[in-house]
């Protein structure tokens, strides 16, 4: 069947990919001049199984309420976002009971093992570099009682599907010499083997190459204005210049999904949540050796330094501000700040370099789990909402789409990501 995927980032392009692997003609529209120019850009270039926990934890909006205003909060409501929010504000706070957030989270730690797992077999098929990096995470802790927490936490996720080293001080130093310098305000770490990390960027361009050699269609610079269907069914995709036929259409727009959908009688809660990242580069003539080996996740500010090569990328934080990208001196402000608790030894020789900055907008669905699968006439498919997970759950996402696309029995339970569960 000829399939039309919209949207060209992570989800869209490992979308695309797995349904050619598997036969399917396959066209790739993207409105942009080429792939990863949203939310995959400069993301925080982690795979994190260990952080399938989705933001909308029970007593989440206790939390949202005093940070109100505050440029430090972890996460910030823009009050002027609050008329856009308030039906899928709602739904994020029901979702925060803790039943349903410890079934969300669980939902979301399945899909990212399985597509931990079939990242190796990517690699395998498509050899190509994208700066990845096999060990782990490292959650640090300055408190003891955070410390606990997350301990606890991280013991009540199914043990088949998640490692954790918990480390006490002289171990998360032994794991990160460059710690040394903010010793006394480490408690202890969480050590997460099975994550990863990498260019999330390098990973979709190069990617979205592979597809192409394989014989998918690339369509950049097309923006997907309309969906026509007929007879219960889809029929096109309708663009500024052409209308472009299809057996099916899959919808992978991120935070953009829902207006496309709209137009087919398809109501999603998703919503744009900002984040922000610098990436630090040290000048040409720079040989000092690079401080981190493995990401390292603050949790307290939902913020990560993570080594990409010869550079630093500290990213974070969220934003409810609606589909505002504009740069906030103040939030990156907190990502340099974080930079300089962290690794005080080299905050300044690393800001003294090429320092880019980075705003975008992650999809987040209102329960924090992603919308995979049917929607609204038959051949019409989603794959969006992935929030703080879009590689993470990327690989998996795009097969799972293609075995609901073919009509397969996936190995995951396909009704946990239903996008009708919001009927």
């Amino acid at each position: 069947m000829h399939v039309v995927v919209v949207g060209a980032g992570l989800i869209g392009v490992a979308s695309a990919y797995h349904l050619r692997v598997r036969g399917h003609e396959v066209t790739l529209i993207e409105r942009a001049g080429g792939p990863a120019t949203g939310a995959s850009h400069a993301n925080g270039g982690m795979l994190t199984p260990s952080m399938a926990d989705p933001w909308n934890a029970p007593g989440v909006w206790r939390d949202l309420l005093r940070w109100i205003g505050r440029a430090d909060a972890p996460m910030l409501l823009r009050p002027r976002a609050l008329p856009a929010l308030a039906g899928w504000g709602l739904r994020f706070i029901r979702a925060s009971s803790p039943a349903r957030y410890h079934d969300n989270t669980l939902r979301n730690l399945r899909l990212a093992a399985d597509s931990v797992a079939g990242m190796a077999r990517l690699r395998a098929q498509e050899p190509f570099d994208y700066l990845a990096d096999l060990g782990g995470t490292l959650k640090l802790y300055g408190e003891a009682r955070a410390f606990e927490a997350g301990l606890r936490k991280a013991g009540t996720l199914a043990p088949e599907l998640i490692t954790v080293r918990p480390l006490d001080r002289p171990q998360v130093l032994d794991l990160v010499p460059a710690l040394a310098d903010v010793a006394h305000r480490i408690v202890g770490g969480l050590h997460f083997p099975k994550d990863e990390s990498g260019d999330a960027r390098l990973f979709t361009e190069r990617l979205c190459a592979a597809a192409e050699r394989r014989g998918v269609r690339l369509r950049f610079g097309c923006e997907a204005r309309a969906i026509d269907a007929g007879g219960g069914r889809v029929q096109a995709v309708r663009t500024a210049r052409e209308r472009i036929p299809a057996d099916a259409i899959v919808v992978a727009t991120g935070c953009h999904a829902p207006f496309l959908l709209r137009g087919c009688g398809v109501k999603l809660p998703i919503a744009p949540v900002k984040g922000y990242s610098i990436t630090c580069t040290p000048a040409a003539d720079d040989a000092t050796p690079a401080p981190l080996a493995l990401p390292i996740v603050d949790d307290a500010l939902h913020a990560a330094l993570t080594p990409l090569g010869a550079s630093l990328r500290i990213a974070g934080t969220a934003e409810f501000t609606g589909f505002d990208t504009r740069l906030d001196a103040a939030r990156l402000g907190n990502l340099r700040g974080l930079l300089s608790a962290v690794l005080p030894a080299h905050a300044a020789r690393l800001l003294s370099g090429s320092v880019t900055s980075w705003a975008g907008l992650r999809p987040m669905s209102a329960d924090g789990v992603p919308c995979i699968g049917p929607c609204g006439p038959r051949g019409l498919f989603v794959n969006a909402g992935h929030g703080h997970l879009g590689w993470t759950l990327a690989d998996g996402s795009g097969r799972l789409l293609a075995d609901l696309v073919e009509g397969v029995r996936p190995a995951l339970e396909p009704r946990d990501y239903a996008p009708q569960r919001f009927a």
